[in-house]
């Protein structure tokens, strides 16, 4: 086997999601799953699930992860990567503890996690490390071979994430009116997490207590920064930019980051903005955050204020992010064997960490995290 297109030690690739409702009568119980210990009524789970109601019950993300799922295995193929791909949600099927069940009687022993998280933060990092010790601990609790389960480095500055948003960004531009084109504002925008949750998200290294947003919010700056020089580069013009955020939760009164991208369009539309283009870097996929917070919500506002808009895509299935994802897998497995790889990153921050260490991206309250240093996997008896 040639040493680029070799994945040994891994014998499966898992692709690891959050999962959506595919059916109306399927909206409450996935709001409980994702808010499950919370004690939110019922009732109110009904309420916010009217976002979901307005697209007949269905999130966009499953669809998208099979879209995902077809890519990945088509370039694998193409590429001479005879390796499996699996796929497993942490709030919807397919869950993932049964997808990692089948992965165990299928005979897989040592598996690559990609999360559909492309930045560092609790909830698209540490959560996900949670949920594979959970279900590592049900496989045990069942007498199943217990595999070795590590996740891919964050992938936030890969070339074959980067670019496809490059593109999606130029596409923007040039689907808006001629007159108002050169002066559009970027507004790259992303979900807004808790300011205290971002401060600590990263290494030990990149934490802060000035609301500066750790590493969560470094990642975020140094992409946008790429893509506004790429863009400048290839039109000529120097378009300014902004950081902003979307999809808040939770209580009011706890500080989350901002501005909010309908706060951000009144404010550029009192400056006398003449465009934005709405860039969702924070985002792998078209999900329902981008498919309501942006293309509902603020797009609605944007028409309130007789602000030209236009949305750019995310990279979604894009053969250029399916190729990165390779990239990632043989990257690692290079690693597990020894071997210095190349590693692939834009920007000043460089690739990130293969192994998240001790006090990355902390929980409120401690719980196991599989696929960090301070991981020791269990056996089964």
């Amino acid at each position: 086997m040639p040493e680029q297109c070799d994945p040994r030690p891994y014998d499966a690739l898992l692709l690891l999601s959050f999962g959506g409702p595919e059916g109306p009568d399927d909206v409450v119980p996935f709001l409980e799953n994702v808010t499950r210990g919370r004690g939110i009524p019922r009732e109110r789970l009904k309420e916010v699930g009217q976002h979901y109601f307005l697209f007949g019950g269905v999130s966009p993300i499953n669809a998208q992860n099979r879209s995902l799922l077809d890519a990945l295995r088509k370039d694998f193929a193409d590429h001479g990567l005879d390796l499996p791909v699996y796929w497993g949600n942490r709030n919807w099927a397919p869950y993932l503890t049964d997808t990692l069940r089948a992965m165990v009687r299928d005979g897989h022993r040592r598996i690559a996690t990609l999360a559909t998280s492309a930045y560092a933060s609790y909830s698209g990092c540490r959560q996900y490390r949670e949920n594979l010790a959970d279900a590592l601990a049900t496989l045990k609790a069942e007498g199943l071979a217990v595999p070795q389960v590590d996740k891919l480095r964050h992938y936030f500055n890969h070339p074959g994430f980067v670019r496809p948003m490059v593109d999606g960004v130029l596409a923007s531009l040039a689907a808006l009116p001629e007159d108002v084109r050169d002066g559009a504002h970027l507004a790259f925008t992303t979900h807004s997490i808790p300011a205290a949750a971002a401060d600590t998200s990263g290494t030990p290294a990149d934490h802060t207590t000035d609301g500066a947003g750790g590493a969560y919010v470094a990642q975020h700056l140094d992409v946008a920064r790429v893509i506004a020089d790429a863009v400048r580069e290839e039109t000529g013009v120097d378009h300014p930019w902004r950081l902003v955020y979307q999809s808040r939760s939770g209580a009011p009164h706890i500080p989350w980051l901002e501005p909010d991208i309908c706060d951000h369009l009144e404010e550029q539309h009192r400056q006398g903005v003449p465009a934005v283009v709405m860039a969702p870097i924070g985002f792998v996929s078209d999900h329902m955050e981008v498919k309501y917070d942006l293309d509902t919500e603020a797009t609605a506002k944007a028409a309130e204020l007789g602000l030209p808009v236009a949305r750019s895509a995310t990279v979604g299935a894009d053969p250029r992010f399916a190729a990165s994802v390779r990239d990632l897998l043989l990257e690692r497995a290079a690693t597990e064997r020894g071997l210095d790889p190349r590693r692939c990153a834009l920007g000043a921050l460089g690739a990130s960490h293969d192994l998240c260490p001790v006090g990355c991206c902390p929980a409120r309250a401690p719980r196991p995290a599989a696929a960090g240093a301070d991981w020791t996997a269990p056996v089964a008896p």
